[in-house]
């Protein structure tokens, strides 16, 4: 496989990792959030301190660095998550900034504002492949199971859910720490496939880039996230030569899908349901 398209594969199984992670909180816990840049940049700069100055094995490193992702996620996620709506989204922005701005000024562990050099690059596309394949399969049944059937709870209602029994604060927090995590992990990966990192490189933007991609690709569907990033990282790599209008034909693709099909490309449907469906119908017809 020439190296440029094994990168883009590599740079996929990376975005769709960090991808599902956000859809876990953003659409099946019903918590917007404009932050998750934070959880990525922690991992990214744990695994390549651990490997560059403390000499410890990549993978343990990457596994490190979504660790101390969810960490800081389940302390952030217990006072912040009592806010409702948009004020949760107003308080990651404020969070996210705040952990960059440490990054950027914590000179003596992070180098500053001049970033990471010479990170291993033990990313191939086998290890993201893995990893990738693993997390997925983790995902689905997450959301398939009795936790899944929970956030779904508390995304729909989160007042009936609480008088249901349900204990609405402790899964959004747990919701939080495993997406955190998702996201730790794909910035440990991704450190390891770039290697060179800078905290400009996790802004505000990286955050929002990341949240409309799960609205892109449907709020509620895990399937939905994965193929929303699959669309928006290839074509964003297709119009690379004209990078002038990359943002913005970045932009087009997304208002039109919004303005087209509200709900994003899934909707709440999973490819699995659409593909039992169909063979159902065909039975039916025969």
């Amino acid at each position: 496989m020439p190296a440029y398209a094994e990168g883009i594969l590599i740079l996929l199984c990376i975005n769709a990792i960090a991808a599902m992670g956000v859809s876990l909180l953003t659409g099946f816990t019903g918590i917007f959030t404009l932050g998750h840049a934070a959880y990525l940049a922690l991992g990214s700069y744990t695994t390549a301190i651990l490997t560059l100055d403390y000499g410890v094995g990549w993978f343990p490193a990457v596994l490190a660095g979504g660790v101390v992702a969810m960490v800081i996620g389940c302390l952030i996620g217990i006072p912040t998550l009592k806010l409702m709506g948009d004020y949760y989204a107003i308080a990651s922005i404020g969070l996210a900034e705040s952990i960059r701005l440490i990054l950027e000024n914590w000179q003596s562990v992070t180098n500053g504002a001049r970033g990471l050099a010479g990170i291993d690059t033990f990313t191939t596309l086998p290890v993201a492949g893995g990893f990738f394949v693993v997390l997925a399969i983790m995902a689905f049944c997450l959301i398939d199971g009795r936790f899944g059937r929970s956030l779904k709870a508390c995304r729909d209602d989160h007042v009936a859910a609480g008088l249901l029994g349900f204990d609405v604060a402790r899964i959004r927090v747990v919701s939080l720490s495993i997406s955190a995590l998702y996201c730790g992990l794909a910035g440990g990966l991704y450190a390891g496939f770039i290697s060179f990192i800078q905290p400009m490189m996790f802004d505000m933007l990286k955050s929002t880039e990341m949240t409309a991609v799960v609205v892109f690709g449907g709020l509620g569907s895990m399937s939905g996230a994965i193929l929303g990033t699959t669309v928006i990282t290839l074509v964003t790599e297709l119009f690379r030569p004209i990078s002038q209008y990359r943002m913005l034909i970045y932009g087009l693709v997304l208002v039109l899908v919004m303005v087209l099909r509200p709900e994003g490309i899934m909707g709440r449907n999973e490819v699995r349901g659409l593909v039992r469906r169909l063979f159902k119908k065909g039975g039916e017809r025969s």
